[in-house]
């Protein structure tokens, strides 16, 4: 009898089930400057096949080597721009295939501000690939309204604004390890509300209620990182009760970002200068929420070292 592929297999001795090998498709795409490439990198040291600009069209006939194959390429990457805009319209339907096929996939979407896709540009002395004869930022606009439907329906939205390429690389890593990917990576940043809101916090928490180690000149030159400092925010009355209540009403948020797929997000914390208050409180609150189940945490200072 000839075994189907997918069939359920059995260990040698005939009475274990062995789960199918199930293969992992993978899109990245998103705005042109915004980290395809870097991210792409990261995927591929953790193991990943990535197929680099491969026309929305052949995502078809991709999956379908892939589910027959699905030991030989179980992580496969696939990255998709727009600099083919003909191929590229046409890539929603491409998925819809995927889909009708049976073919499980995610999306991974890669965003940044308009200002740091330009200062990327111009960085790198490249045109954006929409522009034509008009300016990056026209390029920049015709390409955000291609790729709204996309980034609308993404699973996981990365803004890479704030990141650098070896930051990046970090956050693909935690969203995707060997074992598969984080279930919820959580960034939690502080930052001082003189240098302007993060632009890519999901939440933001204001604790400049607590008194502020500025005034205290033994404390005035050490940071959020420091034992005494640390002790002297989280030790006042009413600092203890706010981390307290902020994690519990952040528990049904992540436990919602969980059943939505979303796979990545930001918590922000803010003081004065994101030098004392929002520095301790902020590794405080990523040591306790990241006890909770399938969330990791990692810390982010924003502003720490400004004058």
């Amino acid at each position: 009898m000839t075994e189907h592929p997918h069939s359920p297999q059995v260990d040698d001795s005939g009475m274990t089930p062995i789960k199918p090998v199930e293969a992992e498709l993978l899109v990245v795409t998103g705005m042109s400057g915004a980290g395809r490439s870097t991210a792409a990198n990261a995927l591929e040291d953790h193991g990943w096949y990535v197929i680099e600009n491969l026309p929305p069209q052949m995502l078809g006939t991709l999956a379908e080597l892939v589910s027959r194959m699905p030991a030989a390429l179980p992580k496969l990457a696939v990255v998709v721009d727009v600099r083919g805009k003909a191929l590229f319209a046409d890539i929603r339907e491409s998925l819809n295939a995927l889909s009708a096929a049976g073919v499980s996939y995610r999306v991974l979407f890669l965003d940044a501000s308009d200002e740091t896709l330009v200062r990327r540009f111009e960085q790198g002395r490249r045109p954006h690939p929409l522009q034509k004869d008009g300016r990056i930022l026209d390029g920049i606009a015709a390409e955000r309204v291609l790729l709204a439907e996309m980034k609308s329906q993404a699973e996981m939205v990365l803004d890479t604004s704030g990141l650098n390429v070896h930051e990046l690389a970090s956050a693909v890593t935690e969203l995707f390890s060997e074992t598969g990917p984080v279930v919820l990576s959580l960034t939690v940043m502080s930052f001082g509300f003189k240098y302007g809101l993060p632009v890519d916090a999901n939440y933001v928490a204001d604790v400049r209620f607590i008194p502020n180690p500025h005034w205290i000149p033994a404390l005035r030159p050490l940071t959020g990182q420091d034992a005494a400092v640390s002790e002297f925010v989280l030790n006042d009355n009413g600092a203890a009760e706010f981390v307290d209540r902020y994690v519990h009403a952040l528990e049904p948020v992540l436990a919602g970002y969980r059943r939505e797929n979303k796979h990545y997000a930001t918590i922000a914390v803010g003081c004065t200068g994101g030098k004392h208050r929002s520095v301790a409180v902020a590794i405080e609150l990523a040591k306790r929420l990241g006890q909770l189940p399938r969330v990791t945490t990692s810390i982010r200072h924003r502003d720490l070292g400004r004058e």
